[in-house]
């Protein structure tokens, strides 16, 4: 998996390249949150829930119709996502994080497909550097997963944002 830091750096990228005006500092911070929330699933190791299992660490939580749903209930209950934009923002959140474990070089794979297929997905091309889990981050084996984050991850996050940041200018430079 990716580190925590980095499933934030999606939404928050999506958030810059489509402006405040369609993602209010708030909804960032809820994407953020959903794109995070994912990770919670390794509770399940505490109550002998299996890596494997359909509720373990990347099972059921990192599917595209958990994301959705997640996105859908959160739109029902606040008004701030209601808009089509604003839920279609929260799934996007959400879905990158099974989306991004699936693009790792470790671990079993995501079960993005669920409810539909138990199936562990990785993506065909698997650059990012798995993540060490606890004391093993401060390792050289983390370093190297930083390094790889930053490279299939950071940098095209970036240029997603200042993409969008600078249509948004042109286009209000020329009104």
């Amino acid at each position: 998996m990716p580190t925590i830091f980095t499933h934030a750096v999606v939404p928050l990228a999506i958030a810059v390249a489509a402006g405040s005006g369609r993602v209010s500092p708030k909804l960032a911070l809820a994407g953020v949150a959903l794109a995070m929330l994912p990770d919670a699933d390794v509770a399940a190791f505490k109550f002998g829930i299996a890596y494997e299992d359909t509720w373990g660490h990347r099972g059921a939580t990192h599917a595209l119709a958990f994301a959705a749903s997640c996105a859908g209930a959160v739109s029902l209950v606040w008004k701030e996502a209601r808009s089509w934009f604003g839920f279609a923002f929260l799934t996007l959140a959400m879905a990158s994080h099974g989306l991004l474990d699936a693009a790792t070089d470790g671990g079993l794979g995501a079960a993005l497909l669920w409810p539909f297929s138990d199936a562990r997905i990785f993506a065909p091309f698997a650059p990012v550097r798995v993540s060490p889990i606890g004391a093993g981050f401060f390792s050289a084996r983390g370093v190297e997963t930083l390094f790889s984050e930053f490279k299939w991850i950071w940098l095209p996050c970036a240029a997603l944002a200042l993409a969008g940041w600078g249509i948004r200018r042109q286009a209000r430079s020329q009104a």
